[in-house]
């Protein structure tokens, strides 16, 4: 009775806050626009019963999802988030992995003030880190001021309203979910292995390479996913920090809520983005469990 109430628990939550809101949204992906409030017709009743369920059944049909495969915006706009998601992840793991193993490798008493630094940008607003970016990297910015004052340029860059700034924003804004897990995983590592791994003649580049890299690959695999699934939804940095040829589906799905209040197809958008993500990782942790029975 103790093990179900503690595995009741978590299947609880997820019913509540994932798996009710998910059906609401599917059932709202069926129905068809309409003028009215909610801007949309029901095509499940559930005050009919059964006769309502039988209803919903005959008149079901997926022409909002077929609806995304006729216009090419869509395709396009999720195969633009994926391809910036993975290059802002791949970007952020590279700047973060460093910062992470500086961190482990800081002396002890180092180590809180340099976690403090990491989580402090945490106690602003994401809004306002976002904007503050915007007066950093336009034309008249911070940085281009001190790019001229310098004499590095000799015209100010066109950074913001492009996909660098994008990819600018969002290893800014996530980098603290990359350095965090890595941290922790290279914090728990055993510095005996390097040592010996050079008193064998191991270089210290080759013992990276074959020693701390595999050993921190937990912490590489749960960054990057903390990274990658948000950023392929992201909303509010490429609306304000990328241009008009910033593609992704965050802005499309916004756009279709409430400019286009086409709440049918937003919710058809909204699922076929929940399975790009979701799919992806159910497939990782089997082949994971996998791996671990083939390793037992």
């Amino acid at each position: 009775m103790r093990r179900a109430a503690l595995i009741l628990v978590p299947y609880l939550w997820l019913l509540v806050l994932f798996l009710v809101p998910f059906l609401i949204v599917f059932k709202i992906s069926l129905s068809d626009i309409a003028l009215a409030i909610p801007p949309y017709t029901p095509t499940l009743d559930l005050s009919a019963g059964w006769q309502g369920l039988k209803d919903f059944v005959s008149q079901l049909d997926f022409e909002n999802y077929v609806f995304l495969t006729e216009d090419d915006l869509y395709w396009k706009a999720y195969l633009s988030s994926v391809r910036i998601a993975v290059i802002a992840t791949a970007l952020t793991l590279l700047v973060g992995y460093p910062i992470a193993y500086g961190m482990a490798s800081a002396p002890d008493h180092w180590r809180p003030t340099l976690m403090m630094l990491v989580i402090l940008p945490f106690w602003t607003s994401f809004l306002i880190r976002v904007y503050s970016w915007m007066g950093i990297l336009s034309t008249e910015g911070y940085l281009n001021q001190v790019l001229l004052a310098l004499g590095v340029i000799s015209s100010p860059l066109t950074i913001l309203n492009t996909n660098a700034a994008v990819y600018i924003g969002i290893v800014y804004t996530y980098m603290p979910f990359m350095i965090l897990p890595i941290y922790s995983t290279l914090e728990r590592m055993d510095g005996s292995l390097l040592e010996a791994a050079e008193d064998l003649g191991c270089s210290r580049i080759k013992a990276f390479w074959l020693i701390t890299v595999p050993l921190s690959k937990a912490g590489i695999i749960a960054g990057c996913f903390l990274v990658l699934i948000p950023t392929i939804g992201e909303f509010v940095i490429p609306s304000l920090l990328g241009g008009s040829e910033t593609l992704m589906i965050g802005k499309v799905l916004w756009e279709e809520f409430f400019n286009n209040r086409d709440w049918p197809v937003a919710s058809a958008v909204a699922i076929i983005l929940l399975l790009i993500l979701v799919i992806p990782i159910v497939l990782f942790q089997r082949n994971l469990e996998k791996q671990r029975e083939s390793e037992g």
